[in-house]
């Protein structure tokens, strides 16, 4: 069975949005466990951004449109191919 996961969903640091915030929309839409969550809000106000899904592009678009209807600032980018 092929790998359908090309794509990454990058969530970037904002300062508007509270970790709690940030933490039920990645619960209700990207089905993160709670501590998941938690951990994907921290590195973002830590590193700046943080992955928080990764599929193919079509799976990845709809839920970027959900998250930046939330006012979350994301962005899809494709992985690198690890074929050199």
């Amino acid at each position: 069975m092929e790998d359908n996961v090309t794509h990454k969903l990058m969530l970037y640091n904002d300062e508007h949005n509270s970790f709690p915030y940030v933490m039920a929309c990645l619960i209700r839409f990207c089905k993160h466990e709670p501590l998941q969550a938690e951990q994907c809000a921290l590195l973002v106000h830590l590193n700046g951004h943080c992955s928080v899904k990764s599929g193919d592009f079509i799976e990845l678009s709809g839920l970027s449109e959900n998250l930046s209807n939330l006012d979350l600032n994301v962005s899809i980018e494709e992985y690198e191919s690890n074929m050199y």
